[in-house]
């Protein structure tokens, strides 16, 4: 119980009114995290459990955080690769720890790419692209001596995406020797993961308390630089009001998510600074085709006719003040390839039109939406606009974790939803949108979109070796679910921070996954 008790007296500094400044040594940041289901990064998909990842565990290679088309070595020293024979030869760090202080192995990388591919958890299909899947994974690696193993895959992609695709959270590497004893019912320790660490990361976990705050210790012995402060306490703050007022007093150093209204308030006020960071983050809405309750749900007509009652400029300009601007392909712009135009807008007569000539009438559906913003605003926008159109949308809205349980469920009959490339290849958005085998859990499988041509393409455009023709197969795979998809684009992001004057070298990419508290002061 001691070692519980220093978060613990901090969480209680930060809510009281009376303190100024937060701890010198430990870092505050306001943020929801009501949507986490488990900090275990063979199944931590959600945006704050990513966001989170990184800090606790290291993998091979990772994109580089001020180049993050260049993939790094982190765990690796270096790698081979050998195209012909669909393998990479790896060696890893010989001075490589975990924070246990148990030195990192070929077994642990063996034991963490299997245990996420086993698992089968919702971010599994990332590494299902290499071919691996629970049955051939055993035969897909090996150990070669005691700082070198190979990585073997069946799928037609070459040693460039397949190191891209390691370069992802899931691709973590969790320490062996401290999991497996917490292993039971062969659940390779993910129960015991969900709420403890056992990383190289920058940090090891103190505590977790779901729906309160996470606690972290700073791991001096991770490779790379030991971090710049002791603590970080990232507190559950669900109310953005709140959190506006905890950063504005000084009783939180770092604020997320704080909604275009808080934010915009902040700016220019003294002691703080709106950090503006360009993000591949975006917004859809889908339509649950697999859902037989409601018949609708798999008419492509309802489908076009919804890309026209989308009111876009209102969400991104009006409701959320430019955070957020109009983008309506799968590829965000930042990544080779993005198509750029935007051929929808609202016109709420062309969709009923559209409904009408397919003999659509008293069109409804419900709407699985997190209740907070941006998604609860785009939803409530959505729910005026298509009322415009003849479309009744009922809202369900829940806490982030709900949301993301009945969309892996398949129970929902729409959704707004958040997604951000894992890595950085196009691959990594069309292997989500265009890619439905049936198996893995792609935004196309949990929405029951069956895709067959798509999926020949979308194998095609990964197996390309000449990048100018891989570009122009992805952007003919775009403008066909552009138009012909159960997915409305409507938003890309910039991702806006606030943070204390004082708070010095925070980092943060493009992608969900980079976010730095390694070399932060203050």
């Amino acid at each position: 119980m001691q070692r519980k008790a220093l978060p613990l007296l901090l969480l209680a500094a930060i809510s009281a009114s009376s303190y100024a400044a937060t701890p010198p040594n430990t870092l505050i940041v306001a943020q929801g995290l009501d949507d986490i289901v488990s900090l275990d990064p063979a199944e931590a998909n959600e945006l704050s459990s990513i966001q989170t990842v990184p800090s606790l565990y290291q993998r091979l290679v990772q994109a580089d955080r001020d180049d993050p088309a260049k993939v790094v070595a982190v765990l690796a020293e270096s790698w081979q690769g050998d195209a012909a024979n669909k393998k990479l030869t790896i060696k890893l760090r010989p001075d490589a720890k975990f924070s246990s202080g148990n030195p990192l192995r070929p077994e642990d990388v063996i034991f963490s790419y299997t245990r996420a591919v086993t698992l089968n958890k919702s971010p599994a299909f990332i590494l299902n692209v290499l071919g691996w899947q629970p049955d051939n994974i055993a035969s897909q690696l090996k150990k070669v001596d005691e700082h070198t193993l190979e990585l073997h895959w069946t799928a037609d992609v070459s040693p460039a995406v397949a190191l891209n695709i390691l370069s992802t959270p899931i691709a973590s590497i969790v320490d062996e020797k401290a999991v497996s004893p917490n292993a039971k019912a062969g659940d390779f320790g993910n129960e015991w993961l969900k709420m403890h660490s056992a990383g190289s990361g920058p940090f090891k976990m103190r505590v977790y308390q779901p729906h309160q705050a996470i606690v972290l210790d700073a791991n001096p012995t991770s490779p790379g630089d030991a971090p710049k402060v002791k603590n970080i306490i990232i507190k559950n703050v669900p109310d953005p009001a709140a959190r506006r007022l905890l950063i504005q007093q000084g009783d939180a150093d770092i604020a997320r998510d704080l909604g275009a209204d808080q934010t915009s308030a902040l700016e220019g006020k003294p002691g703080v600074k709106v950090l503006s960071i360009p993000s591949a983050e975006q917004n859809y809405m889908v339509f649950n085709a697999g859902n037989n309750a409601n018949p609708l749900l798999k008419n492509p007509a309802l489908w076009e006719a919804a890309r026209y009652l989308v009111d876009y400029e209102g969400i991104t300009k009006d409701l959320l003040k430019g955070q957020y601007f109009i983008h309506q392909s799968f590829l965000p712009v930042g990544f080779a390839g993005a198509l750029d135009n935007n051929p929808f807008k609202f016109d709420p007569a062309k969709a009923k039109e559209i409904l009408a000539k397919a003999g659509i009438k008293d069109a409804h559906f419900t709407l699985d939406v997190e209740n907070k913003p941006p998604f609860i605003t785009i939803a409530q926008s959505m729910q005026a606009s298509f009322a415009q159109g003849g479309v009744k949308i009922d809202l369900l809205p829940a806490a982030g974790s709900q949301v993301y349980a009945r969309v892996r469920a398949k129970q929902h009959q729409a959704a707004i939803r958040l997604w951000i490339p894992d890595y950085f290849d196009a691959h990594s958005n069309a292997s989500a949108f265009a890619y439905n085998d049936g198996k893995a859990s792609t935004v196309a499988g949990l929405n029951g979109w069956q895709i067959p041509e798509l999926n020949k393409q979308t194998l095609a455009a990964v197996a390309e070796a000449d990048p100018a023709k891989r570009l122009d197969l992805y952007k003919k795979i775009q403008e066909e679910v552009q138009h012909n998809s159960p997915y409305v684009f409507v938003d890309q992001g910039k991702t806006q921070i606030v943070v204390r004057e004082n708070v010095k070298g925070y980092q943060q990419g493009l992608n969900a996954d980079m976010v730095y508290y390694d070399r932060v002061s203050k």
